[in-house]
């Protein structure tokens, strides 16, 4: 390993209001050290910008530390294992983990698991695959629809966010599994991709007029499943057309992350009681004994083409204040990836 390696970083400057603003943000360097006895350093490829960032940046309690004032800012990713003193590791070898905002990242042999450190089989997918049907948002699908979900074949599944990361596998994998699947996303071409190429039944563009409409035309029937990425309006809305014994699936609400003045609950969810439904949040963390299940399950249905994966790639560590902003926006297109090294 070259001796004089400087690893650039970017840390949580200060806890932000609203959207996070260059303010929020410290660029550091520091040089780059062997690693200790069974430990191992990874050489960051590209990270995954996920909308959970944003609370993570938050103080108080939730499912997962916040991220503190100094530290590297949290991020999951894909690197190369550049130095090992850990037998399980070679160098050379492709790895997924919790990496950091940073180009290097030090995993001492008792950080391994909580890293989440393992060895990818590129074969199964590439690099960016791994950050999205094979990563943390396929398992945030798989098991937000199998688990949660509990779909049945001829039911009815709305998903919104449809086009981002967790969505666009949520419904290809809800069609594999016999649903008639109903996308929201904001757009034309987005729609459009989500129909033409992901093979929704169809999908409802939020921009173009209210979304209430969009169910009653295409969700004739009610609505079984309801797979929540964005909350606030369209959650309330979906409630109100919700079938007995519906399940709603509360992975996300995007829309509410950034508010600067308290978030309310959906006002219409006394229909859960109407109709005996059943609103459930997930954490795809709970589900980490199980991932190769998924990875498996999505693996083959990835190489048969029967699910597609699609990227948002951005370059360079410097970009990623910028980048991350994308998610609040609407701006990406596919699953935001922030690509450190070639």
């Amino acid at each position: 390993m070259p001796t004089d390696l400087v690893n650039q970083q970017i840390r949580l400057a200060a806890r932000p209001v609203g959207l996070p603003t260059a303010d929020n943000w410290q660029f550091t360097t520091e040089p780059v050290a062997e690693p200790e006895a069974g430990g191992v350093l990874v050489k960051t490829q590209a990270l995954s910008l996920d909308p959970a960032m944003r609370g993570w940046m938050n103080e108080g309690k939730s499912y997962i530390p916040p991220v503190g004032i100094g530290e590297v800012m949290r991020a999951g990713g894909i690197g190369t294992v550049v130095a090992s003193k850990n037998p399980a590791f070679a160098v050379g070898d492709t790895v997924s983990a919790t990496l950091g905002v940073q180009q290097y990242c030090q995993i001492p042999e008792a950080g391994i698991r909580r890293h989440g450190l393992f060895k990818i089989d590129t074969r199964l997918g590439t690099p960016m695959q791994w950050l999205n049907v094979l990563g943390m948002p396929g398992m945030t699908a798989y098991f937000g629809l199998m688990d949660v979900g509990q779909p049945k074949a001829g039911e009815t599944i709305v998903v919104s966010g449809a086009a981002g990361a967790v969505g666009q596998t949520v419904g290809q994998l809800a069609k594999v599994k016999g649903l008639r699947t109903v996308g929201i996303a904001g757009g034309p071409a987005k729609c459009e991709w989500v129909v033409k190429e992901l093979g929704f039944d169809a999908c409802i563009d939020y921009k173009a007029g209210p979304v209430k409409d969009g169910l009653k035309q295409h969700c004739a029937q009610g609505v079984d499943i309801y797979f929540d990425n964005v909350g606030g309006e369209i959650l309330d809305t979906v409630l109100t057309r919700i079938n007995r014994h519906a399940r709603i699936v509360i992975c996300g609400a995007i829309s509410q992350y950034n508010n600067t003045t308290p978030v309310k609950g959906p006002a219409n969810y006394l229909s859960l009681l109407v109709n005996r439904a059943r609103m459930e949040g997930m954490v795809v963390f709970d589900y980490a004994d199980r991932y190769p299940v998924a990875i498996a399950e999505l693996g083959a249905l990835l190489q048969a083409g029967r699910i597609q994966s699609r990227e948002d790639v951005v370059a360079g560590l410097d970009n990623f204040p910028q980048a991350l902003l994308k998610l609040f926006s609407g701006e990406n297109f596919g699953k935001l990836v922030l690509q450190i090294a070639a």
